[in-house]
């Protein structure tokens, strides 16, 4: 399989929450440090890094600034460094609660303390020195086997979740990082949770949480008992093995979830690769060989479909579609229109893409007809979490409302039906749009809303009314946006 950026490691940024539940924060003036947010925002976002040569010292620098954390000998820090120097390595201490300690690497002394009174000059460890990681990716990846270089995927007949896939295809592949009292769930797309003896339960129990630790940029899942996630026997189950330190087979890499598609053509049957190389509407149910990746340029806007068989959508002689390329290039790219309900392809040679009378695909159209448009459905995103520049989409509490500035998230759940999509929050409600563009989440009936792939990793939702959903200085989720732009595009 090429990479092309198929295969994406997502760049680990995190919150460090104090023991007061307060963010460690990287200010712009005067490039100081406080622990006085109460949620995860650009300010309170973190990367480490290794710093070579240095043995397992580490580099901690704000996402916000792109500067380094700081502590002199005296104690003071600091998030000003453009380069990082000696001041700038830390050791990081886990702890059994699975919290981290943060030592000066040249001076020994802890970093800690509440509100805009940090230092790093204790020389022991109380509460004050103690930090909650909090992961600021989006929490819908997949997640990949280190030692195996396989992906772990629900396996509904086995009743387990595994790492014995070469490819992160179709809905068992998305991997859900729920966090609860300052730890972590993986949640499988069927909303069940791993438990570290292998199972899956529907509640999120104290024997399905985990801490999270680092090692050398890969993650580590650690159970209460103090023993870690690992693929075991051939069939590579997912469950706590015998070691309590993580090596090789403990660790895990997560990757970004690109949307998976499935396409109905006007004959009202499913766009596949099943019969061979050329891209036809000529099947009746939707199988691996009927998924697509869906990969969307950020310059261009131009998409990418990628098949299971290992091959971009191209454009060929006299206007077909092969499943064929193995490199992104102009005849692989498509230009989306979106149309309501239905979309239209636009090829690189300016032309639609149409269903002939065979079924094939061909490049030929000038003009959008009915052989022109095609029902796209997005395929794994059974349930979803949407975040926007100010935060997640959360249920307000007390409330029918739901926020966009929260840091931390909640799981709604997604219906289709022709062309359309229906939101289910928590305990059964939909959403639903009312006067002056309000959203509620207590409806009774199912309201449809069109989803619109708008960029990479982002998507626009458009409501009956013809607006599009949106964040604010509100803080309140809105249906009254004109433009899929800004406020109104979703990290999903």
């Amino acid at each position: 399989m090429p990479t092309n950026g198929l295969h994406q490691v997502l760049k680990i940024q995190f919150g460090l929450v104090n023991d007061a539940d307060r963010y460690l924060t990287a200010e712009s003036f005067g490039f100081k440090v406080n622990a006085s947010a109460p949620s995860l925002k650009r300010k309170q976002m973190w990367v480490l890094e290794p710093d070579p040569g240095h043995g397992s010292a580490v580099l901690l620098r704000s996402s916000h600034l792109g500067r380094y954390l700081s502590a002199e000998e005296d104690g003071r820090v600091a998030c000003e460094a453009e380069r990082p120097g000696r001041d700038c390595r830390f050791l990081v201490l886990p702890q059994p609660d699975g919290r981290w300690v943060l030592r000066s690497e040249p001076h020994g002394r802890f970093f800690g303390g509440t509100e805009d009174r940090l230092s790093c000059f204790a020389t022991a460890i109380s509460a004050a020195e103690l930090w909650t990681v909090h992961l600021a990716i989006h929490p819908q990846a997949h997640l990949l086997s280190v030692s195996r270089r396989r992906y772990v995927h629900l396996c509904p007949r086995e009743d387990e979740m595994a790492a014995d896939s070469n490819t992160p295809w179709g809905v068992d592949a998305l991997i859900t990082l729920i966090f609860q009292n300052r730890q972590y769930c993986l949640k499988s797309c069927d909303s069940r949770y791993l438990r570290s003896d292998g199972r899956l339960v529907w509640e999120p129990e104290a024997s399905a949480r985990y801490t999270l630790e680092f090692k050398a940029g890969k993650l580590a899942f650690k159970d209460c008992d103090g023993r870690y996630l690992a693929p075991a026997g051939p069939a590579g189950s997912l469950r706590a093995g015998r070691n309590t330190r993580p090596g090789k087979d403990e660790l895990f890499d997560l990757e970004e979830s690109h949307p998976q598609v499935v396409l109905l053509a006007a004959n009202r049957r499913y766009v596949s690769v099943r019969q061979g190389v050329n891209v036809s509407a000529n099947q009746d149910e939707e199988l691996h060989h009927e998924t697509f990746l869906m990969q969307i340029d950020g310059d261009t806007g131009k998409c990418t479909f990628y098949s299971s068989t290992g091959g971009y959508w191209t454009l060929v002689a006299h206007g077909g579609i092969q499943a064929t390329a193995t490199q992104v290039s102009a005849n692989t790219m498509f230009e989306v229109e979106w149309r309501g309900r239905r979309v239209a392809l636009k090829a690189s040679n300016g032309r639609y893409v149409c269903m002939k009378k065979n079924g094939q695909l061909a490049a030929v159209s000038d003009f959008v007809g009915e052989d022109e448009e095609f029902i796209l459905k997005l395929i794994n995103r059974p349930i979803l979490v949407l975040r926007g520049l100010d935060g997640f989409v959360c249920h307000r509490r007390g409330s029918n409302q739901l926020d966009t500035n929260r840091s931390v998230y909640d799981v709604f759940h997604l219906s289709f039906s022709d062309g359309a999509y229906q939101i289910r929050g928590r305990g059964g409600g939909f959403w639903n749009t009312g006067s002056h563009g309000s959203v509620r989440s207590d409806g009774e009936r199912p309201e449809d809303f069109l989803f619109e792939f708008r960029g990479r990793g982002r998507l626009a939702i458009r409501a009956r009314g013809g607006k599009y959903l949106r964040g604010g200085a509100s803080g309140l989720l809105r249906a009254d946006a004109d433009a899929p732009a800004g406020l109104a595009l979703w990290e999903y």
